[in-house]
């Protein structure tokens, strides 16, 4: 019997059946021998959700043993990867073969597998998330049928599964289209807040991907602007001691030693947030798409994030600003803003809309249920969609209402996995 627990601490099982499978053949197996005996099934990848979308309640598989590229073609972009397989891994494995995947999040713990299934996504107005990338899927179903899923095969299953939440079935491979490698030219710099929400939809519509951080308590926000750049420019990296000092230093072990001072001395936030919005310095420079994208996050924290159709995140932001000036409450943590291209995914956040994203985050030692309840109360006006990986308190009858396909998706939910193989109290409390 095994002990699983998430990142965050959030989440964890204990007394589960811990499976290993080496091939989708095995996984098949196994599968159908646990779903004949009643036993209730879970993959739970890296454990990087906030949620309790992966918790195991009796059988939990971890997908190590498929965790490769099995097939790579430079000429279309096509590249086969096992489920298990970790986006670090994958990024570094792309680059050998010159490849890239489109648009990434800011963190590469989690596996393919986990992240497409929970909706992961990075920031750009032309964009989609990571789900929008995968082109076919195997899946492996309860009674151990293998599914292979695309646009052009089981066509209805392959619009509910690139996002579902792990309530269909497991995952096995995945088939992404890829694009040749790139270099990003990184712009970050601080700018007031007041110039970066008046000037939104410039900032967001004039830059590959368009990013920034807004720290409460103050009236600055960093900007990230991430643009490829021109043919016949070659890389131009941070500098190792630079890189060390900003990314290492200052964002986690200065930012650690921080919030545990905001966690011993509240009131004192305020002032943290404005010497440390004074600290943020400019920066340029060139990379490899992926090593542009993602950083180490390492300070532990609480975080959610509701999805709003684009033309309303700056109603929301400064309504939120509002509630945080008002409350007396004190959030070290800066609030996150990211936008994405509709499409056409049944569970995902951009589903039929062009959307921004809202994450607001606290540390994990420092109170979160005020500040999330108000936040909840705030875009629930304005028709938001939670991350499936992040906290949130809606339940079917509130899901049903934002998700146009929800009710398609409960089917082929009900056609795939009849007695709840799949499910746990995640899965229960959103799909019912």
């Amino acid at each position: 019997m095994s002990t699983w627990r998430n990142w965050s601490g959030t989440e964890s099982a204990t007394g589960v059946e811990l499976l290993r499978p080496t091939s989708a053949d095995e996984l098949a197996a196994a599968v159908k021998s646990a779903a004949e005996q009643g036993k209730k099934l879970k993959a739970v990848g890296s454990g990087h959700s906030f949620t309790g979308c992966s918790v195991p309640e009796q059988v939990m598989i971890r997908l190590d043993g498929l965790s490769s590229i099995t097939n790579a073609d430079k000429e279309s972009g096509r590249v086969t990867v096992g489920a298990g397989t970790s986006l670090h891994k994958l990024n570094a494995g792309l680059a050998a073969f010159d490849l890239a995947m489109g648009n990434l999040g800011d963190i590469d713990k989690q596996t393919i597998s986990g992240a497409i299934s929970t909706g992961t996504h990075g920031t750009g107005a032309r964009l989609g998330g990571l789900a929008t990338q995968v082109v076919a899927l195997d899946l492996v179903t309860a009674d151990g049928s293998m599914l292979h899923c695309s646009a052009e095969e089981n066509a209805d299953v392959f619009d509910a599964a690139r996002v579902s939440v792990g309530a269909l079935g497991v995952i096995t491979s995945l088939t992404l289209q890829c694009v040749p490698a790139f270099l990003l030219r990184a712009q970050e710099m601080p700018l007031p807040l007041s110039e970066v929400l008046s000037g939104f939809d410039d900032l967001a519509d004039g830059n590959d991907h368009f990013e920034f951080y807004w720290f409460p308590h103050t009236d600055i926000a960093l900007t990230k602007r991430n643009n490829r750049v021109a043919a016949g420019v070659g890389p131009s990296p941070v500098g190792r001691i630079r890189g060390w000092v900003d990314d290492e230093l200052l964002s986690n072990k200065v930012f650690e030693l921080t919030n545990r001072l905001a966690a011993r001395r509240p009131g004192l936030v305020p002032r943290i947030n404005r010497v440390a919005s004074r600290a943020l310095s400019a920066r340029e420079y060139v990379d490899a798409s992926y090593k542009v994208f993602c950083s180490e996050r390492n300070v532990v924290f609480r975080e959610s994030e509701y999805a709003v159709p684009r033309e309303h995140v700056v109603e929301v932001i400064r309504r939120l600003r509002d509630w945080i000036d008002a409350s007396g409450s004190h959030i070290p943590f800066p609030i996150e803003v990211r936008v994405a291209a509709a499409d056409d995914i049944w569970l995902s956040t951009a589903y039929g809309r062009d959307t921004a994203y809202i994450a607001i985050h606290q540390y994990h030692r420092l109170a979160h249920d005020a500040y999330f309840r108000a936040f909840e109360r705030i875009v629930a006006g304005y028709n938001a969609r939670p991350h499936w990986g992040k906290l949130h308190t809606l339940t079917t009858p509130d899901l049903r209402t934002r998700y146009p396909r929800y009710n398609d998706f409960l089917a082929i939910r009900d056609r795939l996995d009849p007695n709840g193989t799949f499910s746990n109290p995640y899965t229960r409390q959103v799909f019912g």
